[in-house]
């Protein structure tokens, strides 16, 4: 899945975040050093892992197998708990329940490229859902925090253009991964995130550290 599908949805989301926070008079509280999101078992799709397989392509080669060996230690262990998932890493066909008491059990769980200072490892090459994650939820005219640190949200509300916005991205994702899906005759989409950092056996050179 070296991915012949490039775009600049990636871009696009992370502006669409900058933006959008600073239209909320920058009262959301992500920050650097806050990692809070950084935790927890979530879905990101074959466009994640792309990106992710090619931000670990760019990284020095022990700081790759280090975030590969916790991959590979995180699948495992999620793997004992839901073997449903050793014949197929893609969960598209799971129920919201089924995904969501995973995650629950795995709540606690550190991004594979979470740094011991509270940073990213592939920052740069970062899912869409962690490029826009903080900005607040708005859904029938009630609006929630994006996550456990957000205890209040802005006064302001995120203008129409923002979401009409958001809603565009959320399109040109379906767009692009339908087509990668075509190209490349891939199985699934979703997979949970651990599993977007492992490489293809083609390019798995089979370094396990201890």
């Amino acid at each position: 899945m070296r991915g012949g599908l490039s775009s600049g949805i990636f871009e696009k989301t992370s502006l669409w975040f900058q933006r959008a926070k600073a239209a909320l008079l920058d009262q959301v509280p992500c920050a650097q050093g806050c990692s809070h999101c950084c935790r927890g078992l979530f879905p990101v799709t074959i466009l994640d892992r792309n990106e992710i397989q090619r931000g670990l392509r760019a990284l020095q080669p022990t700081k790759r197998r280090t975030i590969l060996r916790r991959a590979r230690a995180q699948v495992k262990m999620i793997e004992r708990a839901a073997p449903r998932l050793v014949p197929t890493r893609f969960i598209d066909q799971w129920t919201d329940g089924d995904v969501d008491a995973l995650a629950e059990r795995f709540a606690d769980l550190d991004c594979p490229a979470l740094q011991s200072d509270g940073s990213c490892g592939l920052y740069a090459f970062r899912p869409l859902t962690c490029r826009s994650m903080g900005i607040p939820h708005e859904a029938g005219g009630l609006v929630e925090g994006a996550c456990a640190i957000q205890t209040a949200v802005p006064l302001i509300r995120l203008s129409q253009f923002y979401r009409e916005e958001e809603e565009r991205l959320v399109r040109e994702e379906a767009s692009h991964l339908a087509r990668l899906r075509a190209q490349e005759s891939i199985k699934g989409e979703e997979m949970f995130l651990p599993y977007a950092f492992l490489p293809d056996e083609a390019d798995d050179d089979g370094s396990e550290d201890t």
